[in-house]
């Protein structure tokens, strides 16, 4: 096992006291996230009952389940031979622990099937659904010894990755075969689930998965974004390259901007300090450079069993009113400069929050 089974079975007990405090006999988890958070290992496709007292029920397809419970500390399993059978055994559960208020997780993750969702409603309509996606954010946002421990080592997986990645850069290579260089890196180093993101300019893109038909080209910006894992725990770095002669004009503003929000984000980033009053100090800057309309706004996400989870400042309004607290694990500055003509421009880093109000760079 990856983490201790205690540690697991702690999560699970202040999890049961959180839901039965909202009135829920149980919770039905479908997020693969969350989902590593309680049982320890990625196990596709997931599935996990957790009634409001007692031990947790995971649903495995049928033989997967030694192997299963080899590398996990549940020992509750109910097999199933295919999603028609999967469904029927998690309605025959529910009644027969008789749930009348259940949790389910309602968040912004790509395995948080909408049609499980569906057809649990309709067999099962006398059941309440509540969203716990507040419940497990809270939880999951303060990380313990062991996720801390898990981060760095991404850490250091992203660096080596990052310098390979860096090295193949050259005008005409492909922003595919750049992500292959990094991909190579991540998983010789054994990351499971590694995220790779190239953008080659002219022309930025803010979700830069790479294109195999758009390549290096002089006098623009690369810019490269790696999630590394380790034990589903990541660390997120990113770097922007100027390839050519020495920038001048407004490639040579746009990094000098950049290295300025950089360096006043991890001055200013502090525990009880509101978000909203960092991303305010920064778009003094980037006014300053005359360049804070191709600023995207916010600057810091969460990072832990998911490259980008709460706090996301980016996307989430209401976030950027949170107060910043220690063991948070926080990615910035994650938000680039779009600069058409030039490409994406960004600098980005994993911190550690410590007690002590400092940060702890990781990447």
């Amino acid at each position: 096992m990856r983490f201790p089974e205690e540690v697991l079975k702690k999560r699970i007990k202040g999890f049961q006291e959180k839901i039965s405090l909202k009135g829920l006999d149980g919770v039905m988890l479908r997020t693969l996230s969350s989902y590593i958070y309680f049982v320890g290992i990625k196990w596709l496709r997931p599935a996990l009952f957790i009634p409001c007292e007692g031990e947790p029920i995971a649903f495995i397809a049928k033989n997967e389940e030694n192997g299963f419970m080899e590398r996990t500390w549940i020992r509750n399993v109910i097999t199933y031979v295919d999603g028609g059978d999967l469904i029927a055994n998690v309605t025959k559960t529910i009644r027969d622990f008789k749930i009348k208020k259940i949790g389910m997780e309602f968040g912004l993750e790509r395995d948080a099937y909408i049609l499980f969702y569906e057809l649990f409603k309709k067999l099962n309509r006398d059941v309440e659904i509540v969203d716990v996606a507040p419940i497990l954010a809270e939880m999951r946002m303060i990380k313990d010894d062991y996720e801390l421990a898990a981060i760095r080592e991404a850490g250091k997986k992203a660096k080596k990755a990052m310098e390979r990645a860096i090295d193949s850069i050259e005008p005409g290579v492909s922003e595919t075969e750049i992500a292959a260089e990094a991909y190579y890196a991540l998983y010789k180093s054994g990351s499971e689930h590694p995220q790779v993101y190239v953008n080659a300019g002219p022309h930025p893109r803010v979700h830069s998965e790479p294109f195999r038909d758009l390549v290096v080209r002089k006098n623009t910006f690369v810019t490269i974004v790696i999630g590394a894992d380790h034990n589903g725990y990541y660390a997120n770095t990113s770097r922007t390259i100027f390839i050519g002669d020495s920038p001048n004009g407004s490639a040579a503003k746009a990094l000098e901007c950049m290295n300025e929000v950089y360096n006043r984000a991890v001055e200013l980033t502090k525990p009880e300090r509101k978000f909203i009053e960092v991303i305010k100090a920064l778009d003094e800057i980037y006014a300053k450079y005359d360049l804070i309309d191709k600023r995207l706004v916010g600057y810091a996400h969460g990072v832990g069993l998911q490259i980008e989870e709460v706090p996301i400042t980016t996307i989430v309004q209401a976030h950027r009113v949170m107060k910043i607290r220690p063991r948070m694990v926080l990615a910035m500055v994650h938000a680039p400069m779009m600069h058409d003509g030039l490409g994406q421009i960004k600098k980005e880093d994993t911190f550690i929050v410590k007690e002590d109000g400092s940060l702890e760079k990781v990447t």
